[in-house]
């Protein structure tokens, strides 16, 4: 009875060892998911196209959009894309300055290419793209 017991345990224990690192492997991460408005300084988001820069003053709304962003895999083919990138420079509280782009289905950290969960990466480029329709249109 002991050893049958016993024989449970351990595939009990493998089954969630198999799990946890299928877990790891494909659930994402949220590299901002701790970032608050207060810890950026200033922001900038250019749009390329049509390579226009803006300047960002609701930093709460865009704090929002980085802290929902998740990312998979690392993955630099975003190169062999093309289409519209928009592109976040954020000047930290700690004097640091980190340029994030928004390219679905990638998401690229200061050079580093992700592939990245569509809809917070689609809501970061629309959020830059309705910045720019507001520039064009005088509300900015």
């Amino acid at each position: 009875m002991k050893k049958k017991a016993l024989i449970v345990l351990l595939t009990c224990i493998f089954l969630i060892g198999i799990i946890v690192i299928v877990y790891h492997a494909v659930g994402g991460k949220k590299p901002f998911k701790d970032l608050e408005p207060s810890e950026i300084v200033s922001a900038t988001v250019r749009l390329v196209p049509p390579d226009t820069t803006i300047q960002i003053v609701e930093i709460e709304e865009l704090t929002g959009y980085l802290n929902d962003v998740v990312i998979y895999k690392e993955d630099n083919s975003y190169t062999e894309y093309s289409g519209q990138g928009v592109i976040f420079t954020l000047i930290l509280s700690d004097g640091t300055q980190t340029e994030v782009m928004a390219y679905n289905p990638f998401f690229v950290i200061d050079g580093v290419g992700y592939k990245t969960k569509y809809e917070p990466c689609e809501a970061l480029n629309a959020y830059a793209n309705r910045l720019l329709n507001e520039k064009r249109a005088g509300i900015m």
